[in-house]
């Protein structure tokens, strides 16, 4: 996404000088709401049992300092077999190792590995040190208990601290919440939507056949899944959006309360983020509210439209380098889908910033130039539901009320989570594989009638219905309707009823009926009895367990 910087006019002094005394306000506001506490946690426990990889030459020593207190097992990866014998006896085993692989977590990883010329062994351990030169476990975000320092000695010995700590009984809250019924993963063996797969930087979140398992040990809690998830099925829950939405509101309405003009929401990280503004001190423009986040990829535009209905002329995302490169990807599409938005609705803008600094001096200059974008004339009093799609409801039902322009329809671009659909009505044979696919209620079949019903508002444009399709005849269009009918069923094909030629029932339509012709004519089952397939199912069965012509005769002379 291209930043499109504010202009920068002159500063008034005086009110540079409100906004400080009510960037205050807004601060106790927000911190006056109390922290969440989670209700349901996951529990690790470790007995110091470690794992040191390695060449003898960085693995050794540090191994020598570990099992002073831990119980230590060292694999190096020389490749030279001898080198077992020629080492001094050590009080902890050593293995030589050609290939080695890490999985796990705090408490449960599981090694393999395979010495030349030997079978391959495993092991549990609790803890891991890797030294090797290739981190084996190559996620961004890794696993609790898995230090993997690289070459630099100091850092080496902070890991080495760090895993002196790491004995006992820990936990964490769960940070996520999963409904399975909302999924758009997949339905009947086709995938649809991989997201929240993709995003993952701990790699927590694998295929199950038709849904995701998030493995709550990995999860490190960046809520980046719940941010670009079309449907809300996965959202954050440490702390959930609503909380998060209370902080904002409160801070929004403080700071106009005492005589703030322009607000801009700064989402940061509690640790980087925040040692960085610290740097900065008096150097923040008054209009600038931080708000520090568990992590920045947590939010999306479900949070970003609230935050500029409550009033926020700005949004900026810090993000200080030690973010994962999908994580920065995500927030630049979800900001280019929201920028999309406010600009079709006439907000003059821009209204979002994705601000990538990693020094003091880069911030300063960026926040000098932050957003000043347009909002409504009156802040909404709605409060985020934990719910996404609800969120996103209240907000730009909002926006859309009090905006400069009202048009029917605002393109979006690929990727957006509205949309409607195309569907080419000589092509589809209303076979409803669509209905079934759909995870959100937006395809709907005609309870009986031959006809194919779409409710735009619950399109998430997951494109499991593009991939059902047998006959390739549904293309996504990503759009947000304001029209009242996006709330409506309407009718996207329909057909007259094709009637069993024996007993007159309805079961298909003409053209899947044509179709099945077309398709089956050479089919050894229907060989010389094409008429099948003209009928219902119970009358087929009873043609097919009939004497021969003895059915044939009886569609004949209904016909």
């Amino acid at each position: 996404m291209n930043i499109r910087f504010a202009e920068h006019p002159p500063i008034d002094p005086v009110q540079e000088g409100r906004n400080t005394e009510a960037r205050a306000a807004a601060i106790a506001a927000s911190d006056a709401i109390p922290a969440f506490e989670p209700s349901v946690t996951v529990s690790y426990r470790s007995s110091g049992s470690t794992l040191v990889v390695g060449s003898s030459e960085h693995a050794l020593p540090w191994a020598d300092r570990l099992a002073a207190a831990l119980p230590v097992t060292v694999l190096l990866l020389d490749q030279q077999a001898h080198l077992q014998n020629a080492m001094p006896v050590r009080p902890y085993p050593v293995h030589v190792a050609r290939v080695a692989a890490v999985a796990g977590w705090l408490g449960a990883f599981e090694a393999r590995w395979q010495a030349p010329h030997q079978p391959v062994r495993q092991g549990r351990f609790d803890l891991v040190l890797d030294l090797s030169p290739s981190r084996l476990i190559p996620s961004h975000q890794r696993p609790h208990g898995y230090y993997a320092p690289g070459y630099d000695e100091a850092s080496r010995q902070e890991a080495l601290e760090a895993m002196l700590d790491m004995v006992g009984d820990f936990e964490k809250p769960k940070y996520f919440s999963y409904k399975e019924r909302t999924c758009a993963h997949g339905r009947n063996g086709v995938t649809g939507c991989s997201a929240c797969i993709d995003i993952c930087s701990a790699q927590a979140i694998h295929d199950d056949g038709d849904r995701i398992k998030v493995n709550p040990y990995l999860c490190a809690g960046c809520g980046a899944c719940s941010t670009v998830c079309p449907t809300g099925a996965i959202s954050y829950a440490f702390p959930p959006a609503a909380l998060t939405g209370k902080r904002m509101q409160a801070a929004l309405r403080s700071y106009v309360d005492a005589g703030g003009s322009e607000p801009v929401l700064l989402l940061h990280d509690p640790e980087q983020g925040a040692a960085l503004l610290a740097q900065l001190g008096d150097d923040i423009p008054g209009r600038i509210i931080p708000l520090a986040l568990q992590h920045t990829a947590s939010t999306g535009i479900d949070v970003w439209f609230a935050a500029i209905a409550y009033g926020a002329a700005g949004i900026v995302v810090l993000n200080t380098g030690q973010e994962a490169p999908q994580y920065v990807a995500a927030l630049d599409q979800q900001m280019a889908i929201a920028q999309a938005v406010l600009d079709g609705l006439g907000y003059d803008g821009p209204h979002l910033q994705l601000l990538r600094a990693g020094a003091p001096e880069e911030v300063a200059v960026a926040l000098r130039h932050a957003p000043r974008g347009a909002t409504p004339v009156e802040p909404a009093v709605f409060h985020l539901a934990n719910d996404k799609r609800n969120t996103l409801d209240y907000a730009l039902e909002h926006l859309h009320r009090h905006a400069p322009e009202k048009p029917e329809h605002v393109a979006l671009p690929p990727g957006a989570p509205f949309g409607t659909l195309e569907v080419d009505r000589k092509a589809c044979s209303l076979c409803m594989s669509c209905v079934g696919a759909c995870p959100a209620g937006a395809l709907q079949d005609g309870q009986g009638a031959p006809l194919l019903r779409f409710i735009e508002k619950n399109c998430v444009q997951c494109g499991l219905c593009a991939a059902t399709c047998p006959e390739n005849a549904i293309t996504l269009q990503p759009r947000l309707s304001f029209l009242d009918s996006r709330k409506q069923a309407v009718v996207l094909n329909e057909s007259q009823p094709f009637h069993c030629i024996r007993c007159d029932k309805p079961f298909g339509t003409l053209q899947m009926v044509e179709n099945m012709l077309g398709r089956l004519a050479s089919h050894p089952a229907f060989s010389g009895h094409l008429d099948r397939l003209r009928m219902c199912g119970d009358c087929r069965v009873i043609d097919m367990m009939a004497p021969e012509g003895e059915m044939r005769v009886t569609a004949l002379r209904r016909d």
